[in-house]
């Protein structure tokens, strides 16, 4: 029996590592192959979420200087377990939250109330694109945006509607849990890691067999990037990100004009999935990607700036948790984030390289991506760090696809946004997300910044 169990791991993980790591595009979802799933369960990662009804607020409001009516719901102070991020959900995804939402916390362990602070009500405008699986799934959910509290174990919050307030309202507390211990990484040989994209995919470490299904296939469709469970994927020079384009198959995200003049910014450092800890667990099986990539949508979490660059990996955990479990989404929704020390984060499952599709600009996912950076930045200006890390990225993923980070890209309207389904909109290649949608999205500070982003971007790809 233990030569058979043997055998049966070994087919496991050559099945695993055999997942397709080239930057060829699907045309629909795929799924890890049949094997990968005797593959034992790792242990579960931390992580929880409360689910509270809002109530009716009556005298406790009136106590606070409020009005009462039908268009007014929310708790008063509680006691409650730890969380760290807040947001209020809504049994129809379709129904808008017209008025604010306050909340207030305590400290865990301190007794110390916060200030009334406001959470961003409209979040509609993000999502999955109507007509897809994912954008019309019962498992959808309408949402506010998250916001970051930090460690707490006390809350309030309060909901006031200007009109009738969508049914099902619900206090969602995320506590993202302590991040998982980072294991070392593997040097696929000698002191380096793999350089080349067509070199032989690195030999499965031997804590394989502790990882789950889905664990190893988020892994393995990096494993030509980096070492296979790495937790970053490293930096290159641009001589050597152009050579490796050269190499590339001519695909989707490899395209001829862009092999034969490869205007690509150098690789930057990107902390894999398995880097901030994403809990595989949770998020829909399998991958789904676009044809290629035309123009990049950033954003901001607007989950404010309260939180230190160390801490990012938790915020990050946290906004996934709501995307996926709170939200109803398949996994998060942005391609990527950028913290406010312009350290870059893989977002999405599915490969950094990979047209990956996002729900992060509603109509408009398709053959884009979405960039977030993690903070508020509505009256607060970003660091230029982060200006840089948009520009460096863009350079890089753009490049792979061929576009100018300063020219522009068509895109078409899937509808529930500005444009009327099937309109051909010219979006800048760097966009904000307020170009495609209502909304104050990634902020008026961060948005002022995307010139600079697109100069900067444009250089880094040696554009004259």
């Amino acid at each position: 029996m233990r030569a058979s169990l043997a055998s049966s791991i070994a087919v496991t993980c050559a099945a695993v590592l055999a997942l397709p790591v080239s930057l060829t595009a699907p045309a629909a979802a795929s799924t890890p192959p049949a094997a990968a799933s005797a593959l034992p369960p790792a242990p579960e990662l931390p992580g929880s979420t409360q689910s509270l009804p809002l109530e009716p607020l009556g005298a406790a409001t009136r106590a606070l200087g409020g009005t009462t009516g039908s268009g007014e719901q929310g708790l008063t102070r509680r006691d409650v377990r730890p969380f760290s991020l807040v947001g209020v959900v809504w049994d129809d995804p379709t129904a808008p939250l017209h008025g604010t939402v306050q909340v207030r916390t305590r400290a865990t362990g301190g007794g110390t109330w916060s200030a009334w602070q406001d959470v961003e009500t409209h979040n509609e405008e993000h999502g999955a694109d109507p007509d897809t699986a994912e954008g019309s799934t019962r498992a959808l959910r309408g949402s506010t945006a998250p916001l970051w509290v930090g460690d707490s174990d006390g809350v309030e919050i309060r909901v006031r509607g200007r009109e009738a307030l969508p049914a099902g309202l619900r206090l969602e507390l995320v506590d993202p849990g302590e991040s998982p211990a980072a294991e070392p990484e593997r040097p696929a040989s000698g002191e380096g890691a793999p350089r080349t994209r067509n070199a032989t995919a690195p030999a499965a470490p031997a804590a394989l067999t502790g990882m789950s299904a889905a664990e190893a296939a988020a892994s393995a469709v990096n494993a030509q990037l980096a070492p296979y469970g790495a937790t970053w994927i490293p930096a290159l020079s641009k001589e050597e990100t152009e050579r490796e384009a050269r190499n590339m198959p001519q695909t989707q995200a490899a395209p001829a004009a862009a092999a034969a003049k490869p205007y690509i910014g150098p690789q930057p450092k990107i902390i894999t999935r398995k880097g901030w800890g994403a809990d595989e667990s949770i998020r829909e099986k399998g991958f789904v990607y676009t044809s290629t990539i035309k123009a990049a949508f950033v954003h901001h979490s607007a989950t404010g700036n309260n939180y230190t660059c160390s801490k990012a990996p938790t915020v990050l955990r946290s906004i996934y948790r709501y995307h996926v479990l709170s939200s109803g989404w398949r996994d998060l929704g942005y391609n990527f984030a950028i913290d406010k020390c312009g350290n870059i984060y893989e977002g999405r499952a599915g490969g950094i390289a990979k047209p990956v599709l996002g729900a992060h600009t509603l109509g408009f996912n398709t053959n884009s991506m979405g960039i977030a950076v993690l903070g508020t930045f509505t009256k607060s200006n970003p660091p230029a760090a982060v200006v840089t890390a948009v520009a460096r990225l863009t350079a890089w993923k753009l490049g792979l696809h061929g576009v100018n980070p300063k020219g522009t890209s068509y895109l078409i309207s899937g509808g529930g946004n500005l444009y009327k389904k099937g309109t051909k909109v010219r979006f800048n290649s760097i966009a904000g997300h307020r170009d495609g949608f209502a909304t104050e999205c990634p902020g008026a500070h961060l948005y002022s910044k995307l010139g600079t982003a697109r100069t900067s971007s444009a250089a880094y790809q040696g554009r004259p």
